[in-house]
């Protein structure tokens, strides 16, 4: 099977909606074609109600104000933030009895070690990038960092 059978058969897949094709020639050749299929929206049908169907109240409350709450929520608090350079664990000291490398109120530069990621058994030191005082910690010790989690707001 040469490219171009195998682009025609990408677009056969494509077009009738194939998910996957496996092929074995006799000759010992083999193929398997995967394409990721995105989840489709959802339709939403619309039925009318009847005359005498009365939708319950979005508030039990009417003096509730949910909207104020969220706007507080919601509130965006001044600063930079310090993230995870990568996925792994996150410690605030090199070890469970020393002290952490950083509060709240501490300065920091550019190269100030801030905490530890531990990632494949490698303990990984993270320096701010920034030079500021620490506004905000905002992990505990041990909690699970992604790519691009915040660990500290500084100002």
């Amino acid at each position: 099977m040469d490219m171009k059978s195998i682009k025609e058969l990408m677009a056969s897949m494509e077009k009738s909606g194939l998910k996957k094709v496996r092929i074995k020639e006799e000759k010992g050749f083999e193929i398997e074609l995967e394409r990721e299929v995105e989840p489709q929206p959802q339709q939403v049908v619309h039925r009318p109600e009847p005359a005498h169907y009365h939708p319950p109240h979005p508030h039990p409350h009417p003096h509730h104000r949910p909207a104020a709450e969220e706007e507080k929520k919601v509130e965006k608090k001044e600063g930079v933030f310090i993230t995870s350079p990568m996925v792994g664990t996150y410690y605030a000291a090199a070890s469970p009895d020393d002290q952490p490398y950083v509060k709240v109120g501490d300065k920091v530069e550019e190269d100030t070690v801030v905490c530890i990621i531990e990632a494949m058994k490698v303990m990984n030191e993270v320096k701010a990038g920034k030079k500021g005082k620490i506004a905000e910690v905002l992990l505990s010790n041990s909690d699970p960092v992604e790519f691009g989690t915040n660990l500290f707001r500084i100002v």
